[in-house]
């Protein structure tokens, strides 16, 4: 996983946390939902994108 990549989806995850704490701040659900998808979803496309490329699947086996 290339440099650039793994800060994008750095940056993703952390926009996924503020998401959800403004969520849980101003006690707003469907903020807190999709903070935490986003972060899932960054979360994921890290595991995703391993070096050596890898993906997902070969990753759990």
């Amino acid at each position: 996983m290339r440099v650039t990549d793994r800060a994008k989806s750095k940056a993703e995850e952390l926009a996924g946390v503020a998401r959800e704490r403004i969520g849980d701040v101003t006690d707003n659900e469907r903020l807190r939902a999709e903070g935490a998808q986003q972060q899932s979803a960054a979360r994921a496309g890290q595991a995703g994108k391993q070096e050596g490329g890898e993906d997902v699947r070969d990753a759990t086996r």
